[in-house]
């Protein structure tokens, strides 16, 4: 009998691999854009406010989330593939008191492989981090991943951006201009904008960062790619991934997920299969 053929590789694509990648190759940047980002640190605070709590975030960076959480008394494991995210992760703890460091452990990997001998109180996906899943087997692979890693009381907690039509139909050859600012890793003046390119068929919006240096030295650009999923499709993803979603919201202060909502969070628990009954004797 002859061997069976393997199966043909699927094919990388490459723009999303950039777009998965190029955005948190910066630390620096990144922290200096986000630097006043703060609602959702207060909202996972309270959430994980109990000392001893069991923690997994998924999409952990540098630990924006991760440290203050520590410092409350969570036990937070943090999952990330940006390895200089993870190392500027590790430059952080080593400022903090040796009780917050031993709070924190930091695994490098793909959301939709780690496979941790833990179960957790919290899984969170923080800060768009679930965008990354770009296709039905990203999501299905990585929710199977969730549901393993949960305490048979746990809660998944995920937040993203809300899709907006205005949003998606921006013109791909316009450059939207932002004001300039001194880049933080290479000290330079630059102008800045950013291009919007929405590929309707697979739902991905793609951001491109250009950056030109105002003293005519080279420019260069950051690809980002983020999957849109609109509310009532990622209460189905959730629910037919053996999920019973318990709560959404619409902000990180409790408001309700309205027309005009920037961003949606969305709890679940596990939801069990029912046992099934004996037949009658």
């Amino acid at each position: 009998m002859s061997p069976r053929p393997k199966a043909p590789q699927a094919r990388v694509d490459r723009a999303l691999v950039a777009g998965a990648r190029a955005h948190f190759d910066d630390p620096a940047y990144y922290a200096k854009t986000y630097a006043t980002r703060v609602d959702d640190v207060r909202y996972y605070e309270a959430l994980a406010g109990a000392p001893g709590l069991r923690v997994l975030e998924v999409g952990v960076g540098a630990g924006r989330i991760a440290v203050p959480l520590a410092r409350r008394g969570a036990r937070v494991v943090g999952v990330d593939w940006s390895r200089p995210m993870l190392d500027d992760l590790g430059r952080r703890l080593a400022r903090e008191p040796a009780e917050v460091r031993a709070r924190v452990r930091a695994v490098h990997g793909d959301m939709r492989e780690v496979a941790l001998r833990a179960r957790f109180d919290l899984v969170l996906v923080t800060f768009n981090t679930f965008l990354h899943l770009y296709t039905r087997d990203d999501v299905e692979r990585f929710l199977a991943r969730a549901r393993r890693h949960l305490a048979p009381r746990g809660s998944l907690v995920l937040d993203v951006s809300v899709p907006h039509p205005g949003d998606l139909s921006r013109d791909p050859e316009r450059l939207y201009r932002a004001p300039r600012l001194r880049h933080p890793t290479t000290g330079q003046l630059v102008r800045y904008g950013e291009r919007f390119d929405y590929d309707a068929a697979r739902q991905i919006l793609f951001v491109t960062s250009e950056f030109e240096p105002v003293d005519g030295a080279p420019g260069f650009a950051v690809p980002l790619a983020h999957r849109q999923f609109f509310p009532e499709e990622l209460s189905a993803l959730l629910h037919y991934n053996g999920f019973e979603v318990t709560r959404v919201e619409g902000g990180f202060g409790g408001e309700p997920l309205t027309r005009h909502s920037d961003v949606m969070i969305f709890t679940a628990r596990r939801r069990e299969s029912p046992r099934r009954r004996r037949p009658p004797r």
